[in-house]
């Protein structure tokens, strides 16, 4: 019998509570365990009082900003990961962080796939690799369809048909949520960004255009949730 490896911690210190809430979702998605802080008091607070295996914060936070808030962890634990995030790309910022006991840094706006490589980059330098459950899935098998997201392919009976980046991005957040509710703003914000209008009204042109390309499969179907979102349903 295998013994299940305890999930991966994380404490996220972000002050913007959109981005923040997104994070926290998302890597909660991903398997991690994620504490977020508001604030760098916050950050300070939750770290002093749990055990983390990786600390991601952001540079610019009232009451304590992101480099103090490193500098106060690097006396208690000299080991621990931290990663920045930061909307400066200034070459001294970067060395700052870096002088702050930084592994790793990213500017905003960033993708989420680019965030978790890195995450799991750091990780592994710290012969901490996150289980393989953890790990970004990249083939997925969907009725009488193989989706290639890493190669943006669907197939059919060995017929490829090549997608789009939104519509490969699009069809993965389907695949790893299938018969649960999408929140509109919640991909929206993952894929396109944020959620204005105009992004919202494109969304729905590649739900539209995911429809037709399963559409030879009755046992999928891509569904509308009056004022929630989407989910596809997948009679398995």
């Amino acid at each position: 019998m295998t013994t299940k490896l305890p999930p991966t911690k994380i404490l996220l210190a972000e002050d913007d509570p959109n981005l923040g809430q997104l994070l926290q979702e998302y890597l909660t998605n991903k398997g991690y365990k994620t504490d977020l802080a508001v604030d760098g008091n916050a950050g300070l607070k939750r770290f002093l009082e749990g055990s983390f295996d990786l600390c991601l914060l952001d540079v610019m936070m009232p009451k304590k900003d992101g480099f103090s808030l490193a500098k106060e962890i690097r006396l208690t634990d000299k080991e621990v990961p931290i990663i920045f995030l930061t909307a400066k790309s200034m070459k001294e910022d970067t060395i700052q962080g870096f002088k702050a006991g930084a592994d790793d840094y990213i500017t905003k706006p960033f993708s989420m796939e680019e965030l978790l490589l890195r995450i799991q980059a750091v990780l592994r330098r710290y012969q901490k690799t996150a289980p393989i459950h953890e790990l970004p899935q990249s083939v997925f098998q969907l009725g009488k369809y193989t989706f290639d997201f890493a190669h943006q392919v669907l197939t059919q009976n060995g017929t490829p048909q090549k997608l789009t980046s939104k519509e490969a991005a699009l069809l993965k957040l389907f695949c790893e949520n299938k018969n649960q509710p999408i929140n509109r703003s919640f991909a929206l914000k993952l894929i396109w960004g944020d959620d204005s209008y105009f992004n919202a009204r494109s969304m729905d042109v590649y739900i539209t255009k995911l429809r037709k390309h399963l559409k030879d499969d009755a046992s999928l179907q891509i569904i509308n949730l009056h004022g929630e979102g989407f989910k596809l349903l997948v009679d398995e």
